[in-house]
């Protein structure tokens, strides 16, 4: 069991294989050609969501695949290091964040407001 979840956590590309993700049949197959064990693919999946192993959740962030994503993401993430062109913020100067949500909007009420 402890493979199995080891191989879904796994980078596909390390191991040669075409994926952007592994899915629990593939994930299946693969065990069963390593030679770890011989599973269905909804055991897999049951092992997997037991542990709440959900790697594709999380993989791009933790590895990036763009060689140049330190410098693309820079410009973003320098204000959280209180920097800007890379030079420190002064004292005096602050960092604002604002982001559009076009989908979420203050809207009026439409009907009177109940007590609690």
């Amino acid at each position: 069991m402890a493979e199995v979840k080891a191989l879904a956590c796994e980078r596909q590309r390390a191991s040669g294989r075409p994926l952007a993700r592994w899915t629990c049949p593939e994930l299946a197959r693969q065990a069963a050609a390593s030679g770890i064990a011989s599973v269905s693919a909804s055991t897999v999946g049951r092992w997997l969501a037991e542990d709440a192993i959900k790697s594709w959740q999380h993989r791009s962030w933790i590895f990036p695949h763009d060689p140049y994503f330190a410098l693309k993401c820079g410009r973003a993430l320098d204000p959280c290091q209180r920097q800007w062109e890379s030079r420190p913020l002064g004292e005096d100067e602050y960092v604002l964040s604002a982001d559009e949500k076009p989908g979420i909007q203050a809207r009026s009420r439409t009907g009177l407001p109940l007590p609690p």
